[in-house]
């Protein structure tokens, strides 16, 4: 446990993907910044697995492009299929980016370049501190939290980002609304070691009435190791790996799992924030939006929020006027309500009970993806290259 400053520039409360990377773009800029989290540890498991082309382009500007993909996996495209039918392959082949893959790597991985980007940065993350409240005063914040022996402290900031996840502290300290609803429908998490049919240079998606599940290779010398994502009707806190199992018989017959290596349940949310900012305090990744992980878009658009709000703060830190953060919320916060509006169309889209309706959907799937430009488009939204 390393002490807590009474003071400094910036106060980033959360040490996730989109926390370290707020600490890195104000790191570099030579703003004092100090990154809190509750946890004594990073976490261990893989969680957000894949890295969109956007996400690369802004990590490239950080110089961590090329230590991610050396220990991530490229994967070119992703395929749609229903039953044993294939009906649309996505290429991400062609796109305009340096990056035309989906890069799937281990959130703990890409946690672990991100710290130790932020350590040569001159900066570090101070576990574990859990806040308690967030108070404007004045021209600063004060940070209120608790210690590992459950002492008290605070630390005064000019500006907190609250990075700080689904339930961040920081967005109820600051009354800011978080308006949306809940999937009704459990999701099911988890990292195999498989006999997967099909290749490893792609994710895929399959459809049926009693869900979606996506399964996409990890980074692994034995080949072998996949994320399994899937929409249940209920499943228990930590599904074994005979409900695994059976979740993949019913979407894609002749996988065969030989080791389950670590697994969740989760209920997901569809969530914007009513606001990014709150005076001297703003929001950034989970703690400002939520939403279907169909896609995998909430780590990259998240991380996409840190860097330009980094940026934003650092300049007015420098000078300019404090006006220049509202930019950030007319910026980022449609960006994350188009997010919401695709994945949820996605998830609503793959998981139609009705035959009939499935299959007005699979024609349409089947003739839309004949045509090159509709190819073309989805690939570039799900790379998220239209925010740029």
């Amino acid at each position: 446990m390393n002490t807590v400053p009474a003071a400094a520039s910036v106060v980033v409360i959360g040490a996730g993907p989109v926390g370290l990377t707020a600490g890195i773009a104000l790191a570099d800029a030579g703003v004092d910044v100090v990154v809190l989290d509750r946890l004594a540890e990073a976490a261990n498991t893989s969680r957000a697995a894949v890295v969109h082309a956007r996400t690369m382009e802004v990590l490239d500007e950080f110089g961590i492009a090329d230590e991610l993909h050396d220990r991530g996996l490229e994967v070119p495209r992703f395929v749609l299929h229903d039953g044993g039918r294939r009906l649309a392959t996505v290429s991400f082949t062609g796109l305009p980016t340096e990056y035309p893959y989906a890069l799937m790597i281990g959130q703990e991985t890409t946690e672990a370049v991100l710290l130790a980007r932020l350590r040569k940065a001159g900066g570090d993350v101070h576990r574990p501190y859990e806040v308690t409240a967030v108070t404007a005063a004045g021209t600063e914040v004060i940070v209120e939290f608790l210690d590992a022996t459950g002492g008290s402290g605070s630390i005064r900031a000019d500006y907190v980002i609250g990075a700080d996840g689904m339930h961040s502290v920081v967005r109820e300290q600051a009354g800011i609304g978080f308006t949306g609803s809940t999937y009704t429908e459990s999701f099911v998490l988890a990292d195999v070691r498989m006999d997967w049919p099909d290749p490893r240079e792609e994710i895929s998606m399959h459809l049926s009435p009693e869900g979606v599940t996506v399964v996409a290779p990890l980074p692994d010398e034995r080949r072998d190791r996949y994320r399994v994502f899937a929409t249940v009707a209920h499943a228990p806190e930590r599904p074994d790996l005979a409900r695994v199992q059976a979740i993949l018989d019913t979407h894609r017959p002749g996988a065969r799992i030989r080791e389950l290596l670590w697994s969740s349940r989760f209920r997901v949310h569809h969530r914007v924030a009513d606001r990014y900012r709150a005076g001297r305090v703003l929001l950034a990744g989970d703690a400002a939006h939520v939403h279907s992980p169909a896609g995998g878009q909430g780590m990259n658009t998240g991380i996409q929020d840190a860097a330009l709000l980094g940026r934003l703060l650092t300049r007015v830190l420098h000078g300019e006027p404090e006006t220049l953060l509202d930019e950030y919320e007319r910026s980022r916060r449609p960006i994350a309500l188009g997010v919401l509006s695709f994945t949820h169309r996605m998830t609503r889209m793959a998981t139609l009970r009705p035959r009939p309706a499935r299959a007005v959907r699979n024609t349409a799937i089947r003739l839309a993806a004949q045509i090159p430009a509709v190819r073309h488009a989805l690939a570039y939204r799900l790379a998220e290259l239209a925010t740029r």
